[in-house]
């Protein structure tokens, strides 16, 4: 089970790299959009469809990321309060229950639709430019794939939690190794 967790972490943080570095195109293509519509007097036909499509693709692929980080917004009034055993118990139904299978049914589901427009070469019908959009759609599947991912993931770190006796819980239990180096502090 701790090998999938790293590597899911480790695949997710691969994806959020990606997600981020869209940015970079996207602020270029910003700034050219402003640097040709005013000072040469002349707009693209491209720069509005890649906005939305790289701050969409940014946004979604970092979903996951944002998880393992525990980076996402949660109503914190109790939560703060719980025992991390209790926090694993909420976190584990929360994902068991939530979050795989609505983000299973999305991700399926946006596959389908992903797999709709490469097919039938669909357009976005929004600009002169007219881009294909399987591109921007697969990113889709690809963050609600790994959302699921890091949700499973991030179940079996509760797991793992629970599993551990009750001693290590409250922060008595040390690893052996790391036993040895704090009573020599």
């Amino acid at each position: 089970m701790q090998s999938f967790v790293r590597f899911v972490d480790r695949l997710t943080g691969c994806v959020g790299f990606v997600g981020a570095w869209l940015v970079a195109p996207l602020i270029l293509s910003a700034c050219y959009e402003v640097f040709s519509r005013y000072i040469l007097g002349s707009p693209t036909i491209w720069a509005y469809e890649t906005g939305y499509m790289f701050t969409g693709a940014n946004f979604l692929l970092g979903m996951a990321f944002a998880m393992r980080e525990n980076a996402h917004i949660r109503v914190d009034v109790l939560y703060l309060r719980f025992s991390p055993r209790t926090k694993a118990i909420v976190n584990a139904l929360s994902y068991a229950l939530i979050v795989v299978p609505i983000g299973s049914w999305l991700a399926f589901a946006l596959y389908k639709h992903g797999l709709s427009a490469y097919l039938t070469r669909e357009t976005s019908g929004q600009s002169a430019w007219n881009p294909v959009v399987w591109p921007f759609r697969l990113s889709f599947f690809v963050a609600f794939a790994m959302l699921v991912l890091q949700a499973l993931s991030e179940l079996a770190k509760c797991l793992l939690l629970l599993r551990q006796t009750e001693p290590e819980e409250r922060g008595h239990g040390v690893l052996p190794s790391a036993a040895g180096r704090q009573g020599s502090h």
